[in-house]
């Protein structure tokens, strides 16, 4: 077991930011935590990393205690904050060499754990941290988090604000990373790479809904939903939530998610529909996304 938590809480003042969690991570797992801002992600992660101290439970990285051996915790884990933490008027170069000396080793020694990621960043060696795009920051910080050969990798959500193929291939690098055995783990508020991870937690108000395979989670979403459209997507949303055959509804990009009551009252529903004056109504039976997995657990446990 890579890491292990139990009954871990935090508050700040009057908020309770983490609620007594508890899980475990195995050895070379790539394990995601997936929620909104403000869920209790980074709270957690400084925990882990010995930055924070909780205010109740106890966790264990590697099987060192995260108060009582945070030395050894330090010397075996990498952390990339969720924002730039390098040192911006250092070139890449620096950076680099920098956090391998706080380490005492070197970036020969352990090249070959960042060589896939350097590659991309080494045309830009000599520019300094803070010229570098969204892209190259996310590599730079990586490849700092790794260049002392760390067993267990925590990122606290690093594709925030990059784009689309920076993305993409970031979560390539992390299975390329998970390949030499090391575990992951990483949170995001993006509801599409919870389908990247082995298992996620989806977590919400510093409470887990549930933890497990993204694909489990998705099998067990038994509700019959549709997606609907019609010529006026704000007024359809307004006029879906009020209706009886209605459970739940949601915006999602061009087209609203409904959750029926019952899946035969499809027709019944576009019908009413088209008798309050909506034009181009469209309703489509659709399998459910993480998303869709979250929304209605996060409505179940608010009942």
């Amino acid at each position: 077991m890579s890491v292990s938590v139990r009954h871990v809480k935090k508050r700040y003042g009057v908020v309770e930011a983490l609620k007594g969690l508890s899980f475990d991570v195995d050895r070379g797992e790539l394990f995601g935590i997936i929620g909104p801002d403000g869920a209790g992600k980074t709270s957690l992660f400084r925990i882990l990393t010995t930055l924070l101290l909780a205010d109740a439970g106890t966790a264990t990285v590697n099987g060192f205690d995260v108060v009582r051996d945070y030395k050894e915790i330090r010397r075996c884990v990498g952390y990339m904050p969720g924002r730039f933490s390098l040192y911006q008027d250092m070139t890449v170069e620096e950076n680099l060499s920098f956090f391998a000396a706080v380490f005492e080793t070197t970036v020969q020694a352990n090249y070959h754990l960042i060589e896939d990621i350097y590659v991309q960043i080494a045309p830009f060696k000599k520019r300094r941290a803070g010229k570098l795009s969204g892209g190259m920051k996310q590599k730079l910080a990586l490849c700092c988090a790794l260049i002392h050969k760390p067993s267990v990798l925590f990122l606290d959500e690093p594709t925030t604000g990059v784009d689309p193929v920076s993305r993409k291939e970031f979560w390539q690098m992390l299975r390329r990373l998970q390949e030499q055995h090391i575990t992951i783990l990483v949170s995001t508020p993006y509801m599409d790479e919870a389908t990247l991870c082995d298992r996620i937690a989806l977590i919400r108000d510093g409470s887990f809904l549930t933890i497990d395979t993204p694909q489990h989670i998705i099998e067990n979403f038994k509700e019959p939903l549709f997606a609907a459209s019609a010529e006026n997507m704000s007024r359809l949303l307004v006029e879906l939530r009020r209706l009886p055959e209605v459970k739940s509804c949601y915006a999602f990009g061009d087209v609203h998610h409904a959750v029926l009551q019952d899946a035969n009252q499809a027709n019944s529903l576009i019908i009413r529909l088209k008798e309050n004056g909506f034009l181009d109504v469209a309703l489509q039976p659709i399998a459910a996304s993480i998303e869709d997995c979250f929304m209605a657990l996060n409505k179940k446990s608010a009942i």
